[in-house]
Order: structure tokens, then sequence, then C-alpha cells
């Protein structure tokens, strides 16, 4: 099997397959959980691994429709997707991860859907004036899977190229951060740790997962900056992404107490 295809093909399939399937243990873990720790943060973390699991397993539809601008238009919506609705509702789940009816504040929802939509539409106008063509990556008979080229007719313009990475160190890369702090402020300053003693090294663990998403992104971004466009520079983030699911999962099935007999 061409290693092209094997990677275009599988690797967003396994990765998008990993988070529905940790959407699936959020809720069957969290019915009792959510009573304790935020009903609205349970709900809306099983909704954030859903539009994750969506955004990594239709990465091959970028390559597949057809040739310039298809992949150009595929990959700007599902980063607008990533940008604007996934890492903005990661934030948010986070925020309202507290045990009040309410959750967190209105105005700290609506600020991070509108920077995040700010950065997702910044996004996609550099990557419209960017990418000028498109490559094969894969041929096979009539079958071609293609992939969008930035700067097919001429030299890089580094400006695009700056935007383009401050967007996405802005969302996601920086809500996951933000995200990530604030589980770790929570995870100090549990109060009830000595009876939930777990919930602590479950936090652990999602601040773990949230700090390695981050990363990946932020090594694939340096890639671009000190290599050029390859190929597959978003392997980079998707390999991160199993990684971090993999820790948050750990994080998901750990009780929230030693002898959690009497949550079931």
């Amino acid at each position: 099997m061409n290693i092209d295809f094997a990677i275009t093909a599988f690797l967003p399939v396994i990765t998008g397959v990993l988070y529905f399937f940790m959407a699936f243990e959020v809720k069957r873990t969290g019915k009792l959980r959510s009573i304790m720790f935020g009903e609205i943060g349970f709900k809306k973390l099983e909704l954030a691994f859903i539009m994750f699991g969506i955004y990594f397993i239709t990465r091959p539809l970028q390559n597949v429709i057809g040739p310039h601008p298809w992949p150009m238009i595929i990959n700007s919506a599902r980063q607008f997707f990533l940008m604007a609705v996934i890492a903005p509702s990661i934030l948010v789940a986070i925020f309202h991860w507290v045990p009040t009816p309410s959750g967190a504040p209105k105005s700290s929802t609506f600020a991070a859907y509108v920077i995040g939509a700010l950065m997702g539409i910044i996004f996609v106008l550099v990557n419209s004036i960017a990418a000028t063509d498109s490559k094969i990556i894969y041929s096979w008979g009539m079958i071609n899977m293609y992939d969008p080229v930035w700067f097919a007719s001429g030299a890089p313009v580094m400006q695009l190229v700056i935007i383009h990475l401050i967007c996405q160190f802005v969302s996601p890369v920086g809500f996951l951060l933000l995200a990530a702090a604030y589980v770790k402020h929570r995870r100090h300053h549990y109060q009830l740790a000595h009876i939930y003693n777990l919930m602590p090294k479950k936090w652990r663990y999602l601040e773990t997962s949230l700090v390695i998403l981050a990363g990946s992104f932020l090594v694939a971004g340096a890639a671009v900056v000190f290599g050029s466009y390859y190929t597959y520079v978003w392997v980079i983030y998707f390999i991160g992404a199993i990684i971090s699911g993999a820790f948050e999962l750990i994080g998901i099935k750990l009780p929230p107490r030693e002898i959690p007999d009497d949550l079931k």
C-alpha cells in the first residue's frame, strides 16, 4: 500500500474514532459525576470531543473532492470549524466545569466564540490568498488525491505566513493553553480533595492532554517557519491529538475517588 495513501486516509480516521470514543466515555461515566462537578461542563466536553472527531475524520475530504480550489475550500472550512467553534467550545467547557447551576459567566463564553470566529475569518482570508494551486499526492487509476499548495506561482510572502501562524496561536493553541491553566488552577485549589481524592489526578491527565495537543500545533508551526509548507505537517498535530486523547481517556475512566462504589 502506498504510504501517502495510508497516511492521508487512515490516520485521520483513527484519530477521529478515538475522539468519538472519548465522547462516548464522557457520556457513559459522567451522569452522576456531573451532579458533583458541573453538568453543563460534562455536556459541553462531550460535544467538544464529538466536534473534534468530525474535524479529524473529515481530513481526507480535502484530498478526494478534486483539484484547486477544492482542497483550499475544504481546508478553510475545517480550520474555521476548529478555530471558531471547537477550540472555544473546549475552553467554555472547562470554564463551566464548576459545581454551580449557571456555570461560567456568559461574557466569557461570548468573548471566546467572538475571538475564535475572528481568528477563523482571518485564517480563511489568508488561506484563500496564499493557496494558489494544488498538487497530486497519490494517484491510482482514475483516482487522484490532491493537497493545496501555498505560493505555487512565486516566492513565499512571509507576512501572510506570520498572520496565518498568529491566528492559530490565538485559536486553537491559546485557547487550549488557557484551558490547561484553568484546569491546573482548579486542581491546586480543589476543596473536596479529601473526599474525592482522585479528582486532582483526573484533572492532571486533562491538563497534560491539553498541553500536549497545544504543543503539537506549536511544533507543526515551527516546522513551517523553519522549513516549508510540507505536505504532511498536519501529521504532527494528528499524532499529538492521538497522544493527547490517550491521556484524557485515562483521566475520563479514572473514578473520582479510590472507593467509588457509592457513586454507581
